[in-house]
């Protein structure tokens, strides 16, 4: 290998990774897939469309990274949620966290995980099917967590883990819906304390 050529592929990118992913994140996130062109992405990321082929790969593959990115950071309350010490207090953190998450000071109003599936063709199908996983998938893990809530008294033995996982998820889903019409903090606050008024002692 010349010397030359050493020096092209060793030469460190002319931005930052984490930072354009940030960017491209919230571009998925208040666009959702479809809706963000290409064009609209680097021009975010600050960077060129060869260079984010060459550092993420094509739009699909960079939306996955952006998804995980996502789910690790302004999505993390739903990971956070499961380690409380109670069913309600379960419900009650992931409910509060998809307000807090959906209704941003800084960022995009709404969940990337609903807005990233509007509008979805033929040809976005596989990110359709990749977010439906990732909500089914945050479904079954509120599931097994009121089901071992069940199994150690904190919910009653009649309780039915997956009809509260799916009311919880529905819930946060419609706060996410709700945020993205203009609904603030506050008013989101008060249709989680009113989804909990029912909540099994």
């Amino acid at each position: 290998m010349s010397d030359s050529r050493r020096a092209v592929m060793g030469r460190p990118r002319g931005f930052d990774i984490d930072q354009a992913l940030e960017r491209a994140m919230r571009v998925f996130w208040a666009r959702g897939y479809e809706g963000a062109s290409l064009a609209e992405l680097t021009g975010a990321m600050g960077i060129t469309k060869t260079s984010m082929y060459a550092a993420f790969g094509n739009k699909e593959q960079l939306f996955r990274k952006a998804l995980q990115r996502y789910g690790a950071g302004p999505a993390a309350y739903a990971t956070r949620a499961l380690e409380e010490p109670t069913a309600r207090a379960v419900a009650l953190a992931f409910l509060r966290g998809a307000v807090c998450t959906t209704t941003p000071p800084d960022g995009p109003s709404g969940c990337l995980t609903v807005q990233g599936a509007l509008a979805s063709s033929d040809e976005s199908r596989a990110v359709h099917d990749l977010l439906v996983d990732w909500r089914n998938d945050a479904g079954v893990r509120l599931e097994e967590r009121f089901r071992r809530a069940v199994n150690e008294g904190d919910l009653p033995r009649n309780a039915d883990p997956r009809r509260l996982a799916r009311f919880i998820m529905t819930m946060g889903f419609g706060i996410a819906v709700q945020a993205a019409n203009g609904l603030g903090p506050a008013e989101l606050d008060e249709i989680v304390d009113t989804a909990l008024l029912g909540w099994p002692a």
